[in-house]
Formats: C-alpha cells, sequence, structure tokens
C-alpha cells in the first residue's frame, strides 16, 4: 500500500513507542474507531497519516529505517 507523503504526520517503530500506556492507549483508541489499516505479518511499525479529515493508522512490517529510505 502507499500513502501520500504529504498526509504522513509520523513513523513510528513498535517496539519502542508501544511500551508508553499513551501510545498503547491510541492503538487501542484508533482500532476501535476503525482507523487501523492491518498488514498480514508481524508489524514491525505504524504511520499515523491524515487525509480528508480522517487519520488511520497504517501497521506495516517494514521498518523504519526502510521507509525513511523509502521516502527519499
Amino acid at each position: 500500500m502507499s500513502v501520500r507523503t504529504d498526509s504522513i504526520v509520523g513513523i513510528f517503530h513498535m517496539d519502542n513507542t508501544t511500551t508508553s500506556k499513551r501510545t498503547r492507549e491510541f492503538l487501542a483508541r484508533a482500532e476501535r474507531d476503525g482507523g487501523v489499516v492491518p498488514c498480514d505479518d508481524l508489524p514491525k511499525a505504524f504511520i499515523v497519516t491524515t487525509e480528508y479529515g480522517f487519520r488511520k493508522v497504517h501497521l506495516t512490517a517494514l521498518n523504519t529505517l526502510t521507509l525513511e529510505k523509502r521516502l527519499k
């Protein structure tokens, strides 16, 4: 899946960020609201996007360094 670069709010490493209670609550709320786009494999990162006023959380099996390289 591809997303528009200007819609990306942030790219986050799953292991580093999910230790935070607030991040876990954010992800749980996004899932409850139907705003999570799942991936087929174990997610290594998630990308938060906003398009047309809607926030989505895209789970991805790619790590943050790979995503950063693809952005360039």
